[in-house]
């Protein structure tokens, strides 16, 4: 069964970065497109970035030039870097297969103010 966990979330202030991974099961990894997906309070969960399992990725126009996404297919993990953090970035964070999503995590907070 096919899982994800996400971590390393936390409080940091506007300006600042932090990175987020996430950890899922040995199904074919490799073969999937992974996405970071986020969603803050009374908002609808959105899609921040994408990248297929040759390595293109692809952002939301609010996060390109300040977030990283990248995978390491050998470890089925994958990982969020997030620069000049804006606090409109806050929410909870997660990962999964795109388009079409399995069973979600618990997602990993991220907070960003003064």
């Amino acid at each position: 069964q096919v899982y994800f966990v996400e971590s390393g979330g936390g409080l940091v202030h506007p300006g600042g970065s932090l990175r987020v991974s996430c950890a899922t099961s040995g199904i074919a990894f490799k073969q999937y497109t992974m996405a970071w997906y986020r969603q803050a309070p009374g908002k609808q969960r959105e899609l921040v970035a994408l990248i297929t399992g040759s390595g293109h990725t692809e952002y939301a126009d609010l996060v390109k030039g300040r977030f990283t996404i990248s995978r390491d297919n050998a470890k089925n993990m994958g990982s969020l870097q997030m620069n000049s953090l804006k606090s409109e970035d806050t929410a909870v964070y997660y990962c999964n297969f795109y388009p079409s999503n399995l069973r979600w995590g618990q997602g990993t907070q991220v907070t960003v103010s003064s």
